[in-house]
């Protein structure tokens, strides 16, 4: 085998191979002579089928299995001969003449083929603990941890029913029937609906028509769907409620006691309150990582400049692009809504995508000089989080798509691994912690730099998925640090 470097610019290589004819006949008759012993031809006796009569039959299907070997085993030995790693698989050029393959499965041609492929770009060991940034902290105050353990213990309030109207606070029982036009709609109905009013569970307006009514009364009311709604078959669109007021109950008391706490699951109001801070912390502290990490990311990209493998950053432009294409179409926006031009566009997430696949680089070096790694019981856990997410009908199918799709995988072990690296980085480099409100703390970084300065492009709105974070979810790491509001189920329900 006859292997020339044909290209060596930059990152990209491409490599020829020539496979002598001689060669694949001596791969060919190895394969016929293993293949002569387990024939089973009619007209012939086990172990005595002709080797002539054995290429006539299955020749060509033998030279196939030939060359396919020694692309596949081709490709490894000579990237490791050369000692690079390719960024990507490498591209395989060969002959599409139909009479030239033909030549070359009978064994009349040399096989001749060219590998293109990028190389991965050497990263420069640099000086970690010279990167400085600034950790934002937030002291939770106990007054916000009793506000909290308030609206907690508030889901434990027990209502008395009341003959009165319907008053903000009330709880009210109710029948509705949605329609867009007159015509029922998918999602717009339920019996027996428990609203408490001024909970804001439902699209505006929705709950201050139910003010006033009293049990067994009915009533029209009318309201407007978001433009922003999920449901997209009814964004912005009006629609009238039927409303059947089954009964109306007005809030007791609420005590904040070991009473109150054992309703919700815990032992004593001291738990509960352990508890809620701790949630709160948790919440905030995702808040103060996700910012961290945004400035260790942008000290890296300052500190990293190299030629980032094109294939590469082509393969993140293009999922990004598609993320914003998607957001905006959903969203029923033009980049012009969002203040920019297509073209400003492309080149605005092509520099975000060389970004990503660069500090990609980065971190993936850096993780493995220091010997990062994901234990097999670190991916089981995010495996199994994965797989909860989906209807438990599903659950084993989604199990075994990961378990036999190695890519499928990797996607899950990536995250583990950048978040590991991370965590290495921030015990390396210099941290300077910073105590600020929480309105600082969850305010965006209007003057950031880098990748936070990126939220601010043109077509943020529509890109908001797309461009969230370098690493997987820092979106939710963003959400305000606060107890959740229970979730409505029905299309009525924010």
């Amino acid at each position: 085998m006859q292997v020339t470097e044909t290209l060596n610019t930059g990152l990209k290589r491409q490599i020829k191979v020539i496979v002598p004819a001689s060669d694949l006949e001596a791969k060919l008759t190895e394969r016929l002579f293993a293949a002569k012993d387990k024939a089973r031809i009619n007209g012939f006796r086990p172990g005595k089928v002709p080797i002539q009569h054995l290429r006539k039959m299955y020749g060509k299907s033998f030279m196939a299995e030939v060359v396919n070997e020694i692309l596949n085993n081709s490709t490894r030995s000579i990237l490791e001969e050369r000692g690079e790693k390719a960024a990507m698989q490498p591209e395989v050029i060969m002959t599409e003449d139909e009479a030239e393959a033909e030549k070359i499965l009978a064994g009349a041609a040399d096989f001749e083929f060219s590998l293109e492929y990028e190389v991965l770009p050497e990263i420069e060991q640099k000086d970690l603990s010279t990167l400085k940034i600034t950790r934002l902290v937030y002291d939770v105050p106990e007054e916000e941890v009793n506000e909290h353990v308030e609206q907690v213990a508030n889901s434990a309030r027990t209502y008395e029913e009341k003959k009165g109207k319907a008053e903000q606070g009330d709880k009210v029982t109710f029948d509705y029937l949605g329609k867009i036009d007159g015509e029922a709609f998918e999602g717009g109905a339920a019996e027996d609906a428990d609203l408490v009013l001024g909970s804001n569970q439902f699209i505006p307006g929705f709950e201050d028509q139910l003010v006033g009514l009293k049990a067994g009364e009915e009533k029209v009311i009318t309201v407007t769907f978001p433009e922003q709604y999920p449901a997209a078959h009814l964004a912005g669109k009006e629609a009238t409620f039927d409303i059947k007021v089954k009964a109306v109950a007005k809030p007791a008391e609420l005590e904040l006691n070991d009473e109150v706490a054992k309703q919700l699951g815990l032992e004593s109001l001291e738990k509960l309150r352990e508890v809620v801070k701790g949630q709160i912390e948790s919440q905030y502290g995702a808040v103060t990582r996700q910012k961290a990490k945004r400035q260790l990311l942008d000290a890296l990209d300052e500190a990293y400049k190299f030629e980032a493998p094109s294939k590469l950053v082509d393969a993140e432009f293009n999922n990004i692009w598609a993320q914003v294409n998607n957001d905006l179409a959903r969203a029923g926006r033009t980049f012009a809504d969002e203040g920019t031009t297509e073209i400003e566009a492309r080149n605005e997430y092509q520099r975000l995508a060389e970004r990503r696949v660069r500090l990609g680089l980065v971190l993936a070096d850096i993780g493995e000089k220091a010997g990062v790694q994901v234990t097999d019981e670190e991916l089981q856990r995010a495996l199994f989080d994965q797989i909860r997410r989906v209807p438990a009908s599903q659950q084993q199918q989604v199990y075994e798509f990961y378990r036999s799709n190695p890519n499928a995988l990797a996607s899950i072990r990536a995250p583990l691994f950048e978040e590991k690296v991370v965590d290495h980085l921030l015990t390396v480099i210099s941290v300077d912690d910073k105590k600020v409100s929480k309105d600082e703390l969850l305010a965006d970084d209007e003057e950031g730099e880098g990748e936070a300065k990126e939220e601010k492009k043109p077509a943020k709105k529509a890109a908001s998925k797309a461009k969230a974070a370098d690493e997987a979810g820092e979106g939710e790491a963003k959400k305000k640090a606060a107890p959740k509001k229970k979730a409505a189920k029905d299309d009525a329900a924010e």
